[in-house]
């Protein structure tokens, strides 16, 4: 049977988004982090010898990743038992990358290209057109290579031609808008001659967990890189060590799951999740809790469990951008008020963040400020009806999170979800399902049953609005 190409685009899919017909109780398992999966990968091709991967992530993005990586000249082979990477003798020039709508890919891999013999052109999807990466290009032109576009602005589709000395140097990018800047020239630095300096030259760095997180994967690998001034990373010439690694559990796709508990009062469980971890994913521990929710991480992996009152909230999310779509859910489906800041880079994200959550938000009937680094969130009763996704699978996630408790909404494409999680709708039809069994188990132990009762009160009566015409905006 031939298997579906991760790489192009899904086609577009609606999706009525379920109504949760009880409080949602269950154990959701989440794939491996897309973040840790494409540090690992390109990490895995610059060692100095073979290496594996273990739950690595499936999706889009990945598959991007590997077929970028093995137009450069990496073997990557996909086995039962995780990912076998073998690094190039040298990176070949000469072909082209497909980035999609890939940050990663588009932003990790142009680096990769200064070690190439040849130029490497690089292409993604119209939507990645907007994505910023002219600090990103200068920079690359800074250490000697011939970056040329074929559009006006420093942006997708590019072409880099690099220099024959492979030498790095001292460089200044402002990365305002996007940690990935940094982080892309960190994962080369010690390949390159002489190592690399990476000074940071504007506003605050946005996501900065994230390059805590490539800064801490170079070192598992032996590469010496001096942090301890703020905006500025030095990293020394030297080999990366080739490392077999076992991928975290990606808890920024935990995020709609742990949200379903907080909105229908249920409890959701996510087992393995790290101790320790710098997945800016590990913040939804604090912000489900000041909405209200109890968190508990044990053994079992971390538990939210929902409570009758959803608070507003003020949150500073610039270290946990990614999660802004489901945390703008959650608000408008609390109690009081919300602000959330600190996101102005989100509108250089898959779409502008910002304006989509504010349009489909006020569509659905809430009251939606918008600033110029986050947005004030008043919550109204909710009504369903057409939410679109842009094609982003954040906001994809944060559109199912708003159908559990109102009626009638349907995203015009769940398909995008595939972008990071292949699995989302049968995930999310699991949870929904586990959880009714959940009940109906509970009830058949019930001793006072009376059997002669043939409709006993839901155990939502009172919980779920009955109609579009009576919709609000949470139980």
């Amino acid at each position: 049977m031939t298997q579906p190409d991760q790489t192009r685009p899904a086609e577009p899919q609606p999706w009525p988004a379920p109504q949760a017909p009880v409080p949602v109780t269950a154990t959701v398992v989440v794939p491996g982090s897309k973040s840790e999966t494409n540090r690992a990968l390109v990490l895995a091709v610059l060692a100095d010898g073979p290496s594996s991967i273990v739950n690595g992530l499936d999706a889009r993005d990945t598959a991007l990743m590997r077929d970028a990586l093995r137009a450069l000249g990496a073997t990557i082979d996909e086995r039962p038992d995780g990912w076998h990477v073998t690094p190039p003798a040298s990176f070949v020039g000469g072909g082209s990358v497909a980035c999609g709508l890939a940050g990663t890919v588009m932003r990790f891999v142009p680096p990769l290209a200064l070690l190439a013999d040849g130029p490497v052109s690089f292409d993604g999807d119209e939507q990645a057109y907007a994505r910023p990466m002219a600090p990103l290009l200068g920079a690359l032109r800074d250490l000697g290579a011939d970056v040329t576009t074929t559009r006006a602005a420093d942006a997708l589709p590019f072409t880099v031609t690099p220099a024959q000395n492979q030498a790095g140097g001292r460089v200044s990018i402002d990365a305002s808008s996007s940690s990935q800047f940094v982080s892309a020239l960190l994962l080369v630095g010690a390949r390159l001659r002489g190592g690399l300096e990476v000074v940071h030259e504007g506003g605050q760095v946005p996501s900065l967990p994230h390059i805590a997180m490539t800064v801490a994967m170079l070192r598992e690998r032996g590469v010496d890189v001096d942090d301890s001034r703020a905006d500025r990373w030095v990293v020394a010439e030297g080999p990366i060590a080739a490392r077999d690694v076992a991928v975290e559990p990606d808890l920024s796709n935990a995020a709609p799951f742990l949200a379903a508990a907080a909105v229908t009062g249920g409890a959701v469980t996510v087992p393995h999740w790290p101790t320790g971890t710098l997945q800016p994913g590990d913040q939804l521990r604090d912000i489900l809790a000041v909405f209200g929710a109890e968190v508990e991480l044990g053994e079992d992996g971390l538990t939210v469990r929902g409570t009758d009152q959803l608070l507003g909230t003020d949150l500073d999310l610039g270290g946990a951008s990614e999660l802004t779509p489901v945390v703008a859910a959650l608000a408008a489906l609390a109690r009081d008020t919300s602000r959330i800041s600190g996101v102005a880079h989100v509108r250089g994200h898959e779409t502008d963040r910002l304006a989509a959550l504010r349009t489909e938000l006020e569509a659905m009937g809430a009251r939606v400020h918008e600033t110029h680094d986050g947005l004030t969130i008043h919550p109204r009763l909710l009504a369903g009806g057409e939410f679109h996704t842009y094609a982003d699978h954040r906001m994809a996630q944060a559109g199912a999170v708003l159908g559990l408790v109102v009626p009638d909404v349907v995203l015009d494409d769940v398909a995008c979800t595939s972008k990071t999680m292949p699995t989302f709708v049968e995930a999310w039809q699991q949870m929904l399902a586990d959880s009714v069994t959940e009940v109906d188990e509970e009830l058949a132990t019930e001793e006072d049953v009376d059997p002669e009762v043939d409709d006993p009160p839901s155990v939502l009566d009172g919980l779920l609005p009955v109609s579009s015409d009576e919709s609000r905006s949470r139980p």
